[in-house]
């Protein structure tokens, strides 16, 4: 197979704690281990030599390996924690790569969270991806709008304000679009990655992507409604 982009290291993050919905990485969803469906993606885009599973836990390792995938890296404990970033499980995997020898531009973040992505949404951040950016990342448009029904207190008063602007908009569409991550998809360059944290990069785009792509799995309401969408897709799948 030859990859969409040779320069890519890909990152599927998944530890074995979960408090949400434990176990969740390798929960079934719709008759598959979750942390199988970011695994495909990756596998469709990449060779297995540039997708690095971020586990330190030896069943995901398991489950995993179930789908072809070689799991070579094994995160380290201090990188497992309720507490440990994206951040630093992104470094460390980087790092083991560079130590490997192996080459990329672009380091690309696929959560197991978010199931529904496909291919092209993928695709379509590499593509808006240039070196002068910090990353590329998926976006949906927020159903929370500062400039039109985000309120803040007032300390002293008590009453409500809009959080942003002149709070004259009486209809949504007239207000700016405002973003919020999905969580889906991150292409990072790997030289802001050694500058900055991830809250430090300014250069950011946003690849809209459509709502029904954008389910992130926190808790179990999550997860039913990506189930529920996931079957829905298959029935709806032109017969063969």
């Amino acid at each position: 197979m030859k990859p969409y982009d040779e320069n890519i290291l890909y990152i599927i993050p998944a530890r074995g704690g979960s408090k949400g919905i434990p176990r969740k990485n390798i929960k079934v969803l719709a008759g598959r281990p979750l942390i199988h469906y970011s695994i495909d993606v990756a596998r469709q885009l990449a060779n297995d030599d540039h997708i690095i599973v971020s586990t330190e836990d030896n069943e995901i390792i398991q489950v995993a390996e179930a789908t072809g995938l070689p799991v070579h890296y094994r995160r380290p404990a201090e990188l497992a924690t309720d507490t440990a970033g994206s951040y630093g499980v992104i470094i460390d995997a980087m790092d083991w790569a560079d130590a490997r020898g192996i080459k990329y531009d672009k380091v690309c973040l696929l959560q197991p969270t978010s199931p529904l992505r496909i291919v092209d949404d993928v695709k379509a951040c590499i593509d808006m991806y240039t070196p002068e950016v910090d990353m590329v990342v998926t976006v949906a448009e927020s159903r929370s709008n500062p400039y039109y029904n985000c309120l803040e207190a007032d300390p002293v008063t008590g009453y409500l304000t809009i959080s942003k602007g002149h709070g004259m908009y009486t209809r949504r569409q007239d207000a700016p679009k405002v973003w919020e991550y999905t969580g889906s998809v991150y292409v990072f360059n790997p030289e802001s990655l050694r500058r900055h944290t991830l809250g430090e990069m300014n250069k950011r785009l946003g690849c809209p992507t459509p709502a029904e792509r954008c389910v992130d799995l926190d808790n179990t309401t999550d997860w039913m409604l990506a189930e529920t969408l996931i079957y829905q897709a298959k029935a709806n799948a032109p017969k063969e």
